[in-house]
């Protein structure tokens, strides 16, 4: 996220640095954040207030502590300059979401919206099932289960009840999206495969090969020469495949696919399992899925664009309320 793609809000004072809200999508199986201690480096950083929400302040301690493993990922793959701007970015994402996790917390707690233990026990259970080493009898686990759970419930109140998605709303995005829905080409192929032997050398295998071509351009027929002499296991099926789809097959056979027409047989082609030989038998073009089929895809497709609309309109409202202080 480049800072000059980050729209501005007045209600933010900031040093230049503006904030956006986060996109709608507040997991049905809570994550779990911040369960890290400060990174070791912050104990040599004097702690300080990065941003003022409200009457709540967020530090920098705690902002490092929510980046410290993304950031260690970057400190491994990147330097120099280019590491500096993508921790920027990082820090600039991270506290965003802090602050409007902050303000969502805040919004929850004016409403009055509480969970039970029992039910952070069962999201620490279900964390733990999805192999998250998470103990709800943790004070630390524990109180960022609740802050998840929180959060989680306050935008289903004030997000996702208001999301509505009309039959006529489905069948509109279904027409005028259809490609996305379309099953992709069919070929019906067979081969005839010629793999190295043991102690032969790659110019015997490219003869083996060869020969073969030679006898398939002189009239041999396909599968009677797959039986004898393709040393891939559909070669008892005198070479047949099947139907293959476009994204099934090594890209350099559906390079080659891709200009045979049906009858045709391609010059041998090296691939890390050996030397193909590949003839088109079939070929069936992109078929389109019943409406009936795609509707309940295309429903939660829907739900999601508007559910996202209606989030940024919500938090934009929420911070547009608040005072937001960045001092970092």
């Amino acid at each position: 996220m480049e800072p000059s793609q980050i729209p501005s809000d007045p209600r933010v004072r900031s040093s230049g640095r503006p904030l956006r809200a986060l996109p709608f999508c507040v997991a049905a199986a809570v994550a779990v954040v911040c369960l890290s201690a400060p990174a070791p480096e912050a104990a040599h950083v004097a702690d300080r207030i990065v941003a003022v929400v409200n009457t709540e302040v967020i530090m920098l301690s705690e902002l490092k502590a929510e980046i410290e493993a993304d950031a260690k990922r970057l400190q491994e793959r990147y330097r120099g300059e280019e590491l500096q701007r993508r921790l920027q970015q990082l820090e600039y994402i991270a506290l965003t979401r802090m602050i409007e996790r902050r303000l969502q917390m805040q919004l929850a707690k004016s409403k009055g919206v509480e969970v039970s233990d029992e039910e952070i026990r069962s999201a620490a259970q279900e964390l733990q099932r999805q192999g998250e080493k998470v103990d709800a009898s943790d004070p630390t686990h524990k109180n960022n289960i609740k802050e998840q759970l929180l959060v989680m419930r306050v935008v289903d109140r004030e997000v996702r009840s208001a999301v509505m998605v009309s039959d006529t709303e489905v069948r509109r995005y279904f027409d005028q999206h259809q490609r996305l829905f379309s099953l992709p080409e069919e070929y019906r192929i067979s081969q005839i495969l010629i793999r190295p032997r043991s102690g032969e050398s790659p110019a015997d295998v490219r003869k083996r090969a060869a020969a073969v071509s030679a006898a398939l351009k002189q009239g041999g027929d396909f599968s009677d020469l797959a039986l004898r002499r393709s040393d891939g296991p559909e070669s008892i099926r005198g070479g047949d495949l099947g139907f293959v789809r476009q994204g099934e097959l090594l890209p350099p056979l559906e390079r080659v696919l891709a200009t045979l027409a049906p009858g045709q047989i391609s010059e041998p082609l090296e691939t890390s399992q050996g030397l193909h030989l590949i003839r088109l038998d079939e070929k069936k073009p992109p078929q389109f899925r019943p409406f009936v089929e795609v509707k309940n895809e295309i429903q939660t497709l829907v739900y999601k664009q508007k559910g996202e609309d209606i989030y940024q309109r919500w938090m934009g409202d929420i911070k547009k309320k608040a005072y937001i202080e960045v001092k970092f």
